[in-house]
């Protein structure tokens, strides 16, 4: 048993949150479980399927389990199910035969092209009159050393 006062108030805590992730996890496992029975004997195992999906993710939405291991459960169920064939189908749209009439499009310019603007051309220096500042700080004396001072010897 705890003594220090935190701890004991985050036993607390982690205890209420056991009970409250307990009932998400478990909602989600016997989901998980009816759609697994209802793939095997295939009555109604698409509506099965989803409401396992949707209870995984509200499970791993709350935080009791992984989001990861919810979405590796969730891809296992679909599996399955697209294994039986019964998987959610798009509806298949049969493309309507047209006429083909070739048009002229004048096609605008896009907008990433832009005008060229003219290139200034750069202006030559002028070589005479160059800053010597090279040579300013070669230029420099050594700084003069003071001499030292004279020490009195305290007998």
């Amino acid at each position: 048993m705890a003594n220090i006062k935190s701890q004991i108030k985050r036993n607390r805590q982690n205890e209420k949150r056991r009970l409250r992730n307990r009932t998400f996890r478990g909602a989600a496992r016997t989901a998980v479980k009816d759609a697994r029975t209802s793939l095997t004997g295939g009555a109604d195992s698409q509506a099965s399927v989803m409401a396992a999906i949707s209870a995984l993710d509200k499970a791993a939405q709350k935080g009791a389990i992984h989001p990861r291991n919810a979405a590796r459960r969730k891809g296992r169920l679909m599996k399955q199910l697209a294994a039986l064939g019964a998987g959610p189908r798009p509806a298949k749209v049969e493309p309507v035969a047209a006429p083909v009439v070739e048009k002229e499009v004048e096609k605008k310019p896009s907008k990433a092209v832009k005008e060229e603007k003219p290139v200034k051309e750069a202006k030559p220096k002028a070589e005479a009159v160059k800053k010597p500042t090279a040579k300013k700080t070669a230029e420099k004396k050594p700084a003069e050393k003071k001499p030292a001072a004279k020490k009195t010897a305290k007998k």
